[in-house]
C-alpha cells in the first residue's frame, strides 16, 4: 500500500478535528497545525465533506467539525474517502482472481495483505489517533516493525 500525500493529509486533518470536538476549526488553522498546504486541504476537506465524514458550518465561527464522534470514524473510512479501496490489485476483485503456474499462490498473498490493512486501519479509530493510545494490535505492530528495522546504506550520490 502506497500512502499518498491525500491520505496522509486527510488522517491528519480529521486526527485535528477529532482533538477539537467542542468547536468547528477553521481550514486555515487546520493546515498551520498540520503544515498541509491550503489550497490541497480545501480539496481533501471537500472530499471528506462529500464522504459524510465531517460538515462545514459558515458564519463567524464556523469552520469544519466531525460529522460523527471520533469514536465511529475509522483511519478506513478516511482513507476510503480520498483514495478508494485500502488495497487493490489492478482494480480487480479478490474474490475470484486466480494467477497460473509459479504465481498461482499471489492472490492469497493479496488477500492476506488486504486483511492485515483492515486490521490496522478499521480497528484504529479518529478517537484513538487524537488521544495518541493506538488499539493492541497496532501497538504489536509497531513494536514489530521496531524490532525488524533494517539499516540500509545512503543512497550513493550522482557525480
Amino acid at each position: 500500500m502506497r500512502i499518498s500525500a491525500r491520505t496522509d493529509y486527510a488522517v491528519r486533518a480529521m486526527a485535528e478535528l477529532a482533538g477539537s470536538p467542542d468547536r468547528p476549526l477553521k481550514s486555515e488553522d487546520i493546515a498551520t497545525r498540520q503544515d498541509i498546504p491550503l489550497r490541497f486541504l480545501f480539496v481533501v476537506l471537500s472530499e471528506l465533506r462529500r464522504a459524510g465524514l465531517v460538515r462545514s458550518l459558515r458564519g463567524p465561527d464556523g469552520g469544519y467539525e466531525l460529522s460523527r464522534p471520533p469514536e465511529e470514524i475509522t483511519l478506513a473510512d478516511v482513507i476510503r474517502a480520498v483514495d478508494g479501496p485500502l488495497a487493490s490489485v489492478r482494480d480487480l476483485r479478490l474474490t475470484g482472481l486466480e494467477y497460473p503456474g509459479a504465481a498461482a499462490a499471489l492472490p492469497d498473498v493479496w488477500r492476506a495483505v488486504r486483511t492485515s490493512l483492515r486490521q490496522v486501519l478499521e480497528g484504529t479509530t479518529l478517537a484513538d489517533l487524537a488521544a495518541g493510545t493506538l488499539p493492541r494490535l497496532v501497538a504489536e505492530r509497531v513494536q514489530e516493525y521496531n524490532d525488524n528495522v533494517r539499516a540500509y546504506p545512503p543512497f550513493p550520490t550522482r557525480r
